[in-house]
């Protein structure tokens, strides 16, 4: 089973992620650089995919208010991908108030029963969504689709932290994410996705 679909160059920073955010705690600013140069990539991404061009200035106000409130942090490296990922989303949300656009809903429906497909899609729409132009598809999503595509995709989260991010079930999330990922797979030209893609119960995360 493993880490199944996640991506994994997230990942492979998370070690030096929680060593750089525990001395940032202790005042070590050059630590923080470090996390900063670590997270930012992803979390602008998934600000690209919520609010555009604005991106840029909303990533700046939520990293005012992650480096204000860094003491009361406490996790790993993953664990504060989901903390940033929070904050960012709440002044993305703030953003789009402001700006009198409303964030879409749309039902979940009967996600719980579409369980992710081969791990493969995920692995190759990662690679595309290094693309402005997928950023922009994304952005086409209904909004529960691309923000679980964005938190597990882009910033790297499991499907728990997403969750927990969004305020949602697990399984509503990783469904969101896995109808997102076969829709942006078959709008980038990704071969091999079907509808009726074998289901796999041990790839859970």
């Amino acid at each position: 089973m493993g880490q199944g679909g996640e991506p994994r160059r997230a990942h492979a920073y998370d070690g030096e992620l929680g060593a750089a955010v525990a001395r940032a705690q202790g005042g070590d600013e050059a630590a923080f650089a470090v996390a900063y140069r670590i997270v930012q990539p992803g979390l602008l991404g998934y600000l690209r995919g919520i609010v555009g061009d604005d991106a840029e200035d909303v990533a700046s106000d939520a990293w005012l208010e992650i480096a204000r409130d860094l003491g009361r942090f406490q996790g790993d490296g993953a664990g504060f991908r989901g903390w940033t990922a929070t904050i960012a989303r709440h002044r993305a949300l703030d953003h789009l108030r402001r700006m009198r656009v409303r964030p879409r809903s749309a039902a979940l429906e009967q996600d719980v029963l579409d369980l992710p497909g081969p791990r493969s899609t995920h692995d190759e729409v990662l690679e595309s969504l290094s693309t402005e132009r997928a950023l922009a598809l994304v952005r086409g999503l209904p909004r529960d689709q691309a923000e679980a595509v964005l938190l597990r995709v882009v910033i790297g989260l499991d499907g728990p932290s997403a969750a927990r991010v969004l305020g949602k079930r697990p399984g509503a999330v990783r469904t969101a994410a896995h109808r997102g990922l076969k829709r942006l797979a078959r709008q980038l030209g990704v071969e091999g996705v079907t509808d009726d893609a074998p289901r796999t119960l041990g790839e859970s995360k």
